[in-house]
Order: structure tokens, then C-alpha cells, then sequence
């Protein structure tokens, strides 16, 4: 099977605050999946670290009102052409983010409150119908086809 995974997930230093949100769980991913690391903020130019955004009004911007919603919308579609590419199966991606988040985010105040949606790669996935799940939502379960192929894509520019 071939997943496409938030690039923070597995250990990648691209997240907002220059860290990584590291799951073992998905590194064991590799062993019989292809697996293709992406982040959409550092694929749109965005560097690491940046500020943090949020979905304000439909737009991505920071907490000063800066707009980066360019940055996200050109990554995401990035990240969209690699999922189409290798015409992925499924999408394991960062919960809350204005980029990866599935189901839930942050909602645009700063103050850490939950809202119901998607970010924009999240959402893009989701209307061509590319299954998105959370690390939460991930169960290991047998079953998984046999495959053994990591993909790597430059996050940088």
C-alpha cells in the first residue's frame, strides 16, 4: 500500500516550531508499505521555524493577520500532485493543523479551541477521495499488503 504521512510524523524537524511530532507506530510503516513523507507548509516556501497559523475566515494567517494562505494553498497542491503521482491509498496526516488536519482544528482565535474541519491538504484529499485518517486513527491490523519501499521527496527548495 502506498500511504502518504505528515513528514512531522515521522521524525522530520518541519514543524512550525522547528520540532517534529515523531510516532513510532508509522515508522514500522515502512517496513511493508511505501511510505511518502510531505509537508505541504515547506513544499508552499514556507520555512521551519515560521510562525504558527491558523484558518481565520476561510484564510490561513498567523496570530499578527499576517496572510500565508498562499504558502499553504501552493503546498498543499504540492503535496497533492506527489499523492496523485503515486496514486497513494491512504493519508495519515498531523492532527489540527491548518494544512493536515482531519476532522478537527484549531479555530482561527490562537487560544488552542477545537473547531470541526480539515485543513487544506487535508481537504484536498478528501474531495479525491484519498482516505484521511489522524495518527489517532491508526490501528495496525494484519492485512496490509506486503511492501517494502520508502519514497523520498525534497521538502526544501
Amino acid at each position: 500500500m502506498k500511504i502518504i504521512v505528515s513528514a512531522c510524523l515521522l521524525g522530520e524537524n518541519c514543524k512550525y516550531n522547528g520540532g517534529n511530532n515523531k510516532d513510532e507506530r508509522l515508522l514500522g510503516l515502512q517496513e511493508k508499505h511505501t511510505v511518502i513523507p510531505v509537508c505541504p507548509e515547506v513544499l508552499g516556501g514556507l520555512p521551519t521555524p515560521r510562525k504558527p497559523a491558523e484558518i481565520v475566515n476561510g484564510t490561513v494567517s498567523t496570530a499578527d493577520g499576517l496572510s500565508v494562505d498562499d504558502e499553504f494553498r501552493k503546498g498543499a497542491m504540492a503535496a497533492f500532485r506527489i499523492a496523485k503521482d503515486e496514486a497513494v491509498e491512504l493519508a495519515i496526516l498531523q492532527p489540527r493543523s491548518p494544512s493536515c488536519g482531519c476532522g478537527k482544528i484549531y479555530d482561527g482565535s490562537f487560544y488552542g479551541r477545537l473547531v470541526s474541519g480539515n485543513g487544506v491538504f487535508a481537504q484536498m484529499l478528501i474531495d479525491n477521495n484519498i482516505r484521511v485518517i489522524s495518527p489517532d486513527d491508526f490501528k495496525p491490523k494484519d492485512g496490509f499488503l506486503e511492501k517494502k519501499n520508502k519514497k523520498t521527496y525534497d521538502t526544501t527548495d
